[in-house]
């Protein structure tokens, strides 16, 4: 049996209200919300964070066979991003790789995935954007999500993969040259009227592949970034159509590449057993997957599920949404800019600074942060064990709100972090309104981007309130 071992999602925090848009345009907008990353985020931290999610819900010591990562808005070109989240999430798995450039390439890693042999961690994200007052806009979202696939000799499957199909044709629908940031589109009736066909092929093939009616199908997700040709491919879907599930884009809008792994972890997370789960998927043609869930879903353990993730969110103003985005420019803190970090110490100290990992003295048992050659406590020499850190929650010890120091989003809010089990570092947090804080209160790790310079990202982690 092979498919689906564990899942998890990643949304940002804020969200943006689409009516707001209208006030600050006078035109534009429309009604809910839609997820925005942060200024410190890219396709690579939501990657991550989407990633550590779905390990918590995977067995206890899991290590996937390979890790493969798929997003259209990648951090860096010619450099492989999947090694980042590779180092982030402390694997040991020798093959990382980039599945990258279109929509599609998120579902078809999966797929491969499913078809393939070993265990693989599918991890897909995409921040999207569009011109200002524009449906792409206020349509998208930004998300993460992560799908560990392999058999039960790596874990309880907990939605068997059942078979699915796929039909392929070349059009022009959507496109992005590259260095570009909105997506081109093409008049929204033709697209209808290529996708149709795909899809009706790809749900007809992949359903007899499967060897399930349309009757039998208990969720079905329809997925893809012509909303007209995903709406008029439910109404032709026949008794299936009734059981097509909440795609969020009213509260978290359409996050593109990760749109498919966003949905069918919402679905397991509430899914029982014995049910079947269709997900057909509009993307340079059409794909079907088919699964049904297994008697181990009962006893799956949701921890920060896509619900909670979306009642959990707050405010951004459309101002400061722009300015994130590179489409307003603000006066900017009038201090020097950080230069680019070195790739030797960055090498050096990969350990502490992507998988945030300390070293605990082993005859005193004190914990340095970052990890130390010589012992506080002691004369021990290069006697320490690694002690891994990201998950480790702490307290906030003191704290100082800085509003002259560089950053692209003024305040920088700092706080002196005693963590559970031993260690304190001054950490910068984030995913919170400063006036708020207090002494005393709970944080929790988040791996983000503290700056850019000559193109060169500098990845380390920051604190967020424990919500």
């Amino acid at each position: 049996m092979r498919g689906i071992i564990a899942s998890g999602a990643y949304l940002p925090y804020r969200r943006l209200d689409r009516s707001d848009i209208s006030k600050f345009l006078g035109s534009g907008g429309g009604r809910g919300t839609r997820t925005v990353a942060s200024y410190d985020e890219d396709t690579t931290t939501l990657g991550v964070e989407a990633a550590r999610v779905a390990l918590q819900h995977a067995p206890a010591g899991f290590q996937p066979d390979q890790l493969w990562f798929a997003t259209v808005d990648p951090a860096y070109t010619d450099k492989t991003n999947a090694t980042t989240l590779h180092a982030a999430l402390r694997l040991e798995c020798d093959i990382a790789l980039d599945f990258g450039a279109a929509a599609r390439s998120a579902v078809g890693a999966l797929r491969t995935a499913l078809t393939g042999g070993g265990s693989v961690l599918v991890v897909s994200s995409d921040i999207r954007t569009g011109q200002p007052g524009s449906g792409d806009e206020a349509g998208g979202g930004d998300a993460g999500a992560a799908l560990v696939v392999g058999d039960e000799s790596h874990g309880p499957v907990i939605a068997e993969y059942l078979g699915g199909a796929s039909a392929t044709e070349e059009f022009i629908d959507r496109w992005r040259v590259p260095g570009a940031t909105e997506s081109g589109n093409w008049e929204e009736r033709f697209g209808e009227t290529q996708y149709l066909p795909l899809g009706a092929s790809a749900w007809k093939r992949g359903l007899d592949a499967a060897g399930v009616g349309a009757d039998q199908v208990d969720h079905l997700i329809v997925s893809g970034l012509h909303g007209r040709a995903v709406r008029a491919m439910v109404g032709r879907l026949g008794e299936a159509k009734a059981k097509v599930v909440d795609d969020r884009t009213a509260t978290v809008g359409n996050v593109g590449a990760a749109q498919v792994g966003l949905l069918l972890t919402d679905v397991l997370e509430q899914a029982g057993p014995g049910q079947v789960i269709a997900v057909l998927s509009l993307a340079d043609g059409a794909d079907l997957l088919v699964f049904r869930t297994t008697d181990a879903i009962a006893g799956y353990s949701s921890h920060r599920t896509v619900a909670d993730q979306v009642a959990g969110g707050a405010a951004l103003t459309y101002g400061k949404f722009l300015s994130w985005r590179g489409n307003l420019a603000v006066e900017g803190p009038r201090r020097p800019a950080p230069s680019r970090i070195s790739a030797s110490v960055s090498a050096r100290s990969r350990e502490y600074k992507y998988a945030f990992v300390g070293a605990r003295d082993r005859a005193s048992g004190a914990l340095h942060l970052p990890p130390a050659r010589f012992s506080r406590d002691g004369d021990a020499f290069d006697d320490m064990d690694p002690v891994p850190m990201s998950e480790v929650q702490g307290t906030v010890a003191t704290f100082t709100i800085d509003r002259i120091a560089y950053s692209p989003s003024p305040p920088i809010v700092f706080a002196v972090v005693d963590f559970d089990g031993g260690g304190r570092l001054p950490v910068e947090l984030c995913d919170l309104d400063a006036d708020a804080l207090a002494i005393g209160d709970r944080v929790e790790l988040t791996f983000r981007r503290l700056f850019s310079a000559d193109g060169i990202h500098n990845y380390f982690w920051k604190a967020r309130p424990v919500r």
